[in-house]
């Protein structure tokens, strides 16, 4: 199957690049009559191959549509003793297997009957695993068989008024089969065809009719969401945004894959086991998406239109406005407070926060360090005011009743505003210095909440530095040779993508980047001295930020500077063993 070269994607656009690919047989689903089926079982002398346990018995039968095909039996023999319990269980002896084929004779032989066929047997990982581990003794490739386990189908299907369990002996008299397994290879072979027949007779009645319908069926996936399964059509194969809407066109779930339609697929099978999806997909209907020329495109797109639709079943990215900042304010005697936006106000802002709670850790940890006044009154240069009682603990330098003078408390100032943007250690010595004298005198929950403020500042400061970076980047272009060799490329202004794209096999690449800084969305630049976000959303730069800084990219044109302070908070992350800083995501 061949596609079209991808034009370039515009970010700022709302539509996507539309391009057609062949349905393959997978996308359109295998009419189970038509699947020849090879239903297979295995005598051996013990439980694991890798044990060194031999096979004594192949026994296979190959159908299609109700239809018996063929049939293969052999004695394998093992070239060793059959344990006494073993041929007292299946009846086979060392006298007779002493004349059979070795099992370097019988694979190949049963590989050439199964050629072409999808596997079934009862407890599939035994026999399948039997077969493959002397494939890979006998230096043999495996065919790659597709594999359906009756066992396990079973397992979803039958309840306790159908059969006591789901051994194939009960499951055959469930079903009425022709043949009582006897623990011979053909026999139990034969049993199972007649289960395999009985448990699609049992599921189409549920509306079940390809193979992989039956691979990924369950009870927990009713027939309302299997017959939903067409929504996918037309679904394009690359990455995209998906959204899901009902039937009056309001968006329940935005998501995104690198394969959009095998991702909506998914959620019409058993790999879908989130409640609350099911109740998503049964209120669905219609499935719509966006296609993208890279999956960090897709995932962008993603978070802008979870923000613009707000969709119910989605929990995460769903109000990015709602952010925690802590904020050093300019004005006669600075302070830090705890505000909700980026002012162009010109002062030093830390963030932005997941929660309130963090950024309240985040500030306790700065005002461990600092004494800086903690009041929320604004006074000018000389004032005179009674002390407050932090100041009375030490806690502040009190510039409220004249104890400190201007420029030593502009000097502390200015070490806390090195703190934020540069430099972490004050603040990381400090609490440290703290932790070590509780853990000493063994007050180990009051060391553990300092922990938990050092953590959240770290992480913090780690956040701003990174972010800032980029946001004062007036345009950046990138590239990386993506794993089907093609290389993707993205246009960042100012922290937000501008444009995305893959270079066409034989083009000029020269000429395509020039084409898509072009097209590329056009960012004003933010006024005034600007915060962290102050263009898109913190998590849309974070994520263009994961992409930049992964392996293999490589900087094509960089408008401004994107650097980050060498002593900065993230060498402080890995020095206090925190996690990088992740996707920034809102409560």
């Amino acid at each position: 199957m061949s596609t079209a070269a991808r034009t370039p994607s515009r970010v700022g656009a709302s539509g996507g690049t539309q391009w057609e690919a062949q349905r393959s047989f997978d996308e359109i689903g295998r009419p189970l009559a038509d699947i020849t089926f090879c239903v297979v079982d295995l005598e051996t002398t013990g439980g694991s191959a890798a044990a060194g346990s031999m096979i004594t018995e192949v026994g296979a039968v190959k159908v299609r549509g109700g239809e018996v095909l063929g049939e293969f039996q052999t004695l394998v023999n093992p070239h060793t003793e059959i344990p006494a319990f073993i041929a007292v269980l299946t009846g086979i002896s060392n006298s007779m297997v002493a004349g059979a084929p070795p099992i370097e004779s019988v694979l190949p032989a049963f590989l050439e009957f199964a050629q072409g066929c999808v596997l079934v047997a009862h407890n599939a990982p035994f026999d399948v695993g039997f077969l493959q581990h002397f494939a890979e003794q006998q230096q043999r490739p495996w065919p790659g068989f597709e594999v359906v386990d009756t066992a396990v189908l079973a397992r979803r299907v039958i309840t306790r008024d159908d059969a006591p369990n789901c051994k194939l002996s009960s499951l055959a008299k469930a079903f009425r089969s022709t043949t009582k397994p006897n623990h011979r290879a053909l026999s139990d072979a034969r049993a199972t065809v007649d289960v395999l027949h009985g448990l699609m007779e049992r599921v189409g009645a549920q509306g079940v009719s390809t193979l992989e319908e039956l691979q990924t069926f369950s009870s927990r996936v009713t027939a309302a969401q299997r017959k939903k399964r067409h929504l996918a059509d037309g679904l394009p194969h690359c990455p995209g945004v998906y959204l899901f809407r009902d039937d009056r066109d309001r968006v329940l779930y935005v998501g995104t894959s690198r394969d959009v339609r095998k991702r909506v697929q998914s959620y019409f099978t058993a790999s879908e086991t989130r409640s609350r999806m099911g109740e998503m997909v049964r209120l669905a209907a219609t499935v719509t998406a966006v296609e993208c020329a890279t999956p960090l495109e897709a995932e962008v797109r993603e978070l802008r239109l979870i923000a613009q639709h707000k969709p119910s079943y989605n929990r995460r990215s769903k109000f990015p406005e709602k952010t925690t900042f802590v904020k050093l304010t300019r004005e006669a005697w600075p302070r830090l407070s705890m505000v909700t936006k980026v002012l162009d106000d010109d002062a030093d802002y830390l963030g932005p926060f997941g929660s309130r709670g963090a950024a309240e850790k985040c500030l306790a940890a700065l005002h461990d360090t600092f004494p800086v006044r903690q009041c929320t009154d604004r006074f000018g240069r000389r004032p005179s005011r009674s002390p407050c009682v932090l100041a009375e603990m030490g806690r502040c330098l009190s510039p409220c009743d004249g104890s400190v003078d201007e420029h030593t408390y502009a000097a502390v100032v200015r070490q806390l505003r090195e703190t934020l943007l540069r430099n972490p250690d004050d603040v990381v010595d400090v609490v440290n210095a703290r932790m070590a004298a509780l853990a000493a005198d063994e007050r180990f929950e009051e060391a553990g909440v300092h922990r938990d403020r050092l953590a959240a500042f770290v992480r913090a400061a780690a956040r701003t530095q990174r972010l800032t970076s980029l946001t004062h980047c007036a345009e950046l272009v990138a590239t990386r040779r993506d794993d089907d060799g093609r290389w993707a490329v993205h246009v960042v202004r100012f922290g937000r993508l501008a444009a995305a794209g893959v270079i066409p096999p034989g083009a000029d690449a020269h000429a395509y980047v020039a084409e898509l800084r072009a097209g590329a969305e056009t960012v004003l630049p933010p006024t005034g001295t600007p915060g962290p976000t102050p263009v898109a959303t913190a998590e849309e730069t974070e994520r263009v930020l994961r992409w930049l800084e992964a392996p293999a990219v490589r900087l094509v044109h960089v408008d401004g500077e994107w650097t980050c302070p060498v002593a900065g908070a993230t060498r402080e992350l890995r020095r206090v063993n925190l996690p990088e800083p992740a996707a920034f995501a809102p409560a």
